[in-house]
């Protein structure tokens, strides 16, 4: 990580001396990094045939996660986060850097950030390749990078009426999770503070998928942008909705909740797709050896906007839009 010099104010050790410590490891490094933490910059080397996917995401103490979070479930999510948008794309992790802004330098904090952020990192062979440490309010910058074989990426852009759409997992369990901060399943929980990208999906669906997206701010966002993409509009089955046991024990369909959380609660952090019905036969074959799953959930049409409805096909309304940074 490549930071200003040392002896920032309120820090009792230097950047370079939390960087040596909590940061630089001695794991085997990539062999497309030529350079790594260290140096003024990374040098990294795009293998052939392959196009760099770039993403980069922010997690705000008091806005991302509550002052509850444990510091390895933050660590975990700036980096999952960032791979799940990577995994709509249908791209493979490669390498990623991050700033860490953070009012002292608490060893017991930082080894158990370092613990999650590594720990998720090993499963997809993700390399720490630089980033920056300063004083100040808790903050997480994460930005990570990843490859598709040239011409071969998923984007937003791409559906067309007809098309199936699917959703990976199930939803809900995170917006629950945020609801009832105390009472709720640990499995519940789990999903809010350790959400699993879905990286071999969207290696999958590259072969499949006319289009994508990552749930992070709603169903109902985020396939909302996804249908902006083209001059879309959907039709969704609200009872087919993927929800998990633990949600399911929680909430009956009798309570709005049971339909709010997964349309618009966020956090899911789960794949939206779209699939042309010729190609869903070979899609659900291929993504039945993936461990998430994935539920037929509604289809494309032509008509802008989005309209739920129930499984007796009465019209379901909904007031919820989906998480929004600034309204």
């Amino acid at each position: 990580m490549n930071g200003p010099p040392a002896g920032e104010p309120g820090m009792s050790e230097t950047e370079f001396e939390i960087i040596r410590r909590y940061f630089v490891r001695e794991v085997p490094a990539r062999r497309d990094v030529i350079a790594g933490i260290g140096d003024d910059a990374a040098i990294l080397q795009v293998p052939a045939g392959r196009e760099l996917v770039v993403c980069m995401d922010t997690l705000v103490a008091g806005v991302h996660f509550s002052a509850a979070t444990s510091a390895a479930a933050i660590g975990h999510k700036a980096l999952a986060v960032n791979l799940s948008d990577l995994a709509a794309m249908g791209a493979e992790p490669a390498w990623a850097t991050l700033s860490l802004t953070m009012p002292e330098d608490d060893p017991d904090w930082l080894g158990r950030f370092a613990q999650g952020f590594f720990s998720l990192a090993d499963d997809y062979r993700v390399q720490l390749v630089g980033g920056d440490i300063a004083r100040g309010p808790l903050a997480v910058t994460v930005q990570a990078h990843g490859f598709v074989p040239a011409g071969r990426v998923t984007r937003r852009r791409g559906a067309r009426p007809g098309d199936r759409i699917y959703v990976t997992g199930t939803l809900g369990d995170a917006g629950l999770a945020l609801q009832r901060p105390e009472g709720v399943a640990a499995a519940v929980r789990q999903r809010l503070d350790f959400p699993q990208p879905r990286i071999r999906a969207g290696l999958v669906l590259r072969d499949h998928a006319s289009a994508a997206i990552d749930v992070s701010d709603g169903l109902l966002a985020d396939l909302g942008h996804l249908l902006e993409a083209d001059a879309l509009g959907a039709n969704l089955e609200v009872d087919r909705l993927p929800r998990s046991a633990a949600f399911r024990a929680s909430l009956t369909d009798r309570n709005p909740l049971f339909y709010d959380l997964p349309l618009g609660a966020g956090d899911d952090y789960e794949l939206c797709f779209t699939v042309p019905g010729a190609r869903c036969a070979a899609m659900e074959a291929a993504l039945a050896g993936v461990a998430c799953g994935c539920t037929r959930i509604g289809v494309i049409e032509a008509a802008a906007g989005i309209r739920c409805h129930r499984q007796d096909g009465s019209t379901y309304h909904t007031a919820v839009s989906g998480y929004q940074h600034f309204r």
